[in-house]
C-alpha cells in the first residue's frame, strides 16, 4: 500500500510543470485606459519546459445580433462552434486566408466543429447583418489569455523560466509588427506583464451591446 501511494504521489507531481508560476496580465491604451479582448500569448524560450494541453472546443454565440465573444483565442488543433441564440437566421462566414467557411444557421442551430489547423487570425461576419463582427485568433503558443473588461487576464501553472510574450488585438493597425516582450516567470510569486497598445476605432456598429462605451 505504501509503495502504491508513493507511486501515485510521484505521478501527480511529475504530471505538473516543475516550479509552476502565475502571470498577471494588463493591457491598456496610451492614455492608460483598459483594453478588453486583447490576446496575450507566451512562447517558452530555449530550456523552458512547455505544456501540451489537450485540444479544446470554443463556442461563439450569436445573441441580440451580436457575436459573443468579440475575440476568441485558440491553439492550433482547437475547434470552434458557432451557435445561433437569436430568433432570426444568421449567415456566418469568413473569407480570410486562415480559413474560408460559411454556415447558414436558423434560430437554435449550431455549426459543426471547425478545426483550426494553422496559426493566424480571421474576421468573421454575418452576411445578413453587416454590423455583426467577431475575430478568431489561432496560435501555436500553448499559453494564451484574453483580457476582460478591465484589460486584465492571468495564466496559472506556467513553468518557471524565460518566455517571449506577444500581444494582439483586432483593432491594431494593419501591417504593424506585433508587440513583443521578454518575461521571466518565477516560482511562488506572480509575474506581471503589461502591454500598451494603440488601437484603431472600434469597427462594430451600434447594435453591438456587449462593449457599449468602449
Amino acid at each position: 500500500m505504501r509503495c502504491l501511494l508513493a507511486v501515485a504521489t510521484l505521478s501527480m507531481f511529475t504530471a505538473m510543470p516543475a516550479f509552476a508560476g502565475r502571470i498577471a496580465i494588463e493591457v491598456v491604451d496610451p492614455a492608460g485606459k483598459p483594453i478588453p479582448d486583447a490576446v496575450v500569448t507566451l512562447a517558452p524560450n530555449a530550456g523552458t519546459p512547455a505544456r501540451s494541453p489537450a485540444a479544446e472546443t470554443r463556442y461563439v454565440d450569436q445573441k441580440d445580433e451580436t457575436f459573443i465573444p468579440y475575440v476568441t483565442a485558440m491553439r492550433t488543433g482547437d475547434s470552434v462552434v458557432f451557435r445561433n441564440s437569436d430568433i432570426t437566421r444568421h449567415h456566418v462566414y469568413s473569407f480570410s486566408a486562415l480559413e474560408k467557411f460559411e454556415y447558414m444557421l436558423a434560430p437554435g442551430e449550431s455549426s459543426t466543429p471547425l478545426v483550426m489547423k494553422n496559426p493566424g487570425n480571421a474576421a468573421v461576419g454575418c452576411n445578413i447583418h453587416d454590423h455583426m463582427l467577431t475575430y478568431l485568433y489561432v496560435t501555436k503558443d500553448q499559453e494564451i489569455a484574453v483580457t476582460d473588461a478591465k484589460g486584465r487576464a492571468s495564466i496559472d501553472g506556467v513553468a518557471a523560466g524565460p518566455y517571449t510574450a506577444h500581444a494582439w488585438h483586432p483593432q491594431l493597425r494593419p501591417g504593424i509588427t506585433l508587440p513583443i516582450q521578454g518575461v521571466t516567470v518565477a516560482e511562488g510569486s506572480p509575474t506581471t506583464l503589461r502591454f500598451v497598445l494603440a488601437l484603431l476605432p472600434n469597427p462594430r456598429g451600434p447594435m453591438d451591446r456587449e462593449h457599449i462605451g468602449y
